[in-house]
């Protein structure tokens, strides 16, 4: 029965979770730049939206594995991937070395204040959006477990 339920909520969100559109939250990329996340948009394709922190060993493997296939995904589904730092205080400083250090070409946007982490109800990182081309959230889970980005990216190839 427990699980049941369990399930049912589960579908629930993801269901509730299609008809969501971004909020009108303003954050600075890594360069300083201000970005409203409520106009982010890809030209008709797919966005994931990855909430992480420099101290989040989950979070750097599922970014690492993206990162091998990133330019494939791109070819394919022509996907936009846009990181979210949750990182505050000092660990805000690490982010742009880390991020250089990896050599990642995500886009990246900082949430110092948790202001964007708080509008889309991100409890723990890493947590992932999918976004369609429309603007509307169709995907979201948290955690990472090896291998789950090639359900992510089954995902978009559907899209």
């Amino acid at each position: 029965m427990k699980r049941i339920l369990m399930t049912m909520l589960l579908i629930a969100g993801i269901a509730g979770a299609s008809y969501a559109q971004l909020p009108a939250v303003q954050l600075k990329d890594i360069n300083g730049k201000t970005v409203d996340v409520g106009q982010l948009s890809n030209n008709g394709r797919p966005i994931v939206i990855s909430f992480f922190a420099t101290y989040c060993k989950p979070c750097i493997r599922e970014l690492k594995a993206i990162h091998e296939e990133y330019a494939d995904w791109q070819d394919e589904t022509g996907v936009r991937i846009i990181l979210v730092s949750i990182d505050q205080g000092q660990d805000a400083q690490k982010v742009r070395p880390m991020v250089n250090g990896f050599g990642w070409e995500y886009e990246v946007l900082l949430d110092p204040d948790w202001t964007l982490k708080r509008a889309m109800n991100v409890q723990e990182v890493p947590h992932v959006f999918v976004i369609d081309g429309k603007g509307k959230i169709v995907e979201n889970h948290q955690g990472y477990t090896d291998g789950q980005e090639e359900e992510l990216y089954e995902l978009l190839k559907k899209m």
